[in-house]
């Protein structure tokens, strides 16, 4: 009877042994994303609680977006880097701002110069009102995150910023603290700006300041967006919206691991990771990027037949480039002189990118570009000074 039970005791260990999952089955075990971990675009950006959308803040904010006056030396606009025809980004790796002549590739910094060129690569305005949005989150564009490191909040805080930037729209005529004040006296001197910022402002006691400038800018690019891509199709029903090989190329995006950062209805999680890209060398000085750790946002992958070359950098013409990196990257390679191995971000390190998919997930990438955006150009500003400027 003893012997009897000590059988059955040990029969009883090793079932329930069994069951248990093993360490190795736990550690190889590979979570896929599916295609509820993307998703499609809301027809509408929200507005910020303090800053609701009118026809008077939009139109105010399109024409300072097209409008020099912002800049120290009168000869750069927001639309100097940030141009319709790109979705409002730019096809240059690094952009140049003050000082340069020309629009597009055909830019170029007038001699003497010593303004370097932009920090990085310029990002695209057009669905910027989406950035952080993430699937079943509310989703409070005043916590937008903005720029590749994050370093703002919300549309009318990074407004601002690149006309207070030297490189960017400042130069060298007037200081950080300055610029701003200077900008608002030039706008109080012309009636029309006067006048739009009192319709569109009627509720404050000082209509024009620099924080309604954020304000009005940000209520226009609030209207740039471009939600209707065939993606954006399927995911609310159509079927037939993507071949067959498009939809081979979405199941392939998903498994070697592109959704684990590329997610959400922006597909990016709006994280900082570490890649290793190679820098710019438009710039002398080493990009350490956020807190100084190589660290990088996570950019969308919305619209990217309009905004090459790609990365914070602009390292990377084509998207097979892109692609060959992350496979390089899984392979143990480190192309930047500054990163280590183990400063690498796993979630890349563990894609399973391979030359043979790449050319599949370029189709279905292409299915995210939605070329039904405003791109509308003022004929004129209110300042008479040259669209978009020189």
């Amino acid at each position: 009877m003893i012997l009897t039970n000590r059988i059955w005791l040990c029969l009883a260990i090793i079932v329930l042994d069994s069951c248990q999952p093993t360490p190795a089955t736990v550690n190889d075990e590979k979570v896929v994303e599916t295609l509820a971990d993307l998703g499609a675009l809301p027809l509408e950006a929200p507005d910020p609680t303090d800053n609701p959308r009118s026809p008077e803040k939009v139109e105010l904010g399109r024409l300072l977006f097209f409008d020099p006056i912002l800049s120290g030396n009168r000869e750069v606009s927001c639309a100097t880097c940030h141009l319709p025809e790109f979705n409002y980004a730019e096809f240059l790796e690094t952009s140049i701002g003050v000082n340069g002549e020309g629009t597009g590739s055909k830019r170029r910094f007038r001699s003497p110069n010593t303004i370097p060129f932009v920090l990085r690569n310029s990002q695209a305005v057009l669905n910027a009102a989406f950035n952080g949005i993430q699937n079943n989150r509310q989703y409070r564009p005043e916590q937008a995150p903005m720029f590749w490191d994050n370093r703002a909040r919300g549309l009318e805080e990074q407004a601002l910023i690149p006309i207070k930037t030297l490189e960017e729209m400042r130069g060298h005529d007037f200081s950080e603290e300055e610029i701003l004040d200077e900008v608002i006296l030039r706008l109080k001197a012309i009636p029309t700006y006067q006048e739009m910022f009192e319709r569109a402002f009627k509720e404050d006691s000082m209509p024009l300041s620099a924080q309604n400038v954020a304000k009005a800018l940000a209520s226009y690019e609030r209207t740039l967006i471009a939600p209707n891509t065939r993606f954006d199709a399927y995911m609310r029903g159509d079927s037939l919206a993507l071949s067959l090989s498009e939809k081979d190329g979405l199941q392939l995006f998903l498994k070697t691991g592109c959704a684990k950062c590329h997610s959400g209805p922006m597909f990016s999680d709006y994280k900082l990771h570490v890649l290793g890209v190679p820098d710019t060398p438009n710039r002398v000085r080493v990009d350490s990027g956020a807190e100084g750790k190589y660290a990088f946002r996570t950019p969308s992958l919305r619209n990217l037949r309009y905004t090459a070359p790609y990365m914070h950098s602009g390292k990377f013409a084509r998207l097979e480039q892109v692609l060959m990196f992350y496979e390089d990257v899984a392979g143990g390679k480190v192309l930047h002189p500054r990163v280590v191995p183990g400063q690498i971000d796993t979630l890349a390190t563990q894609m399973t990118v391979n030359f043979k998919d790449i050319s599949r997930i370029v189709e279905f990438l292409n299915t995210l570009n939605d070329d039904k955006f405003d791109k509308r150009i003022p004929e004129e500003v209110p300042s008479g000074l040259p669209v978009k400027g020189i």
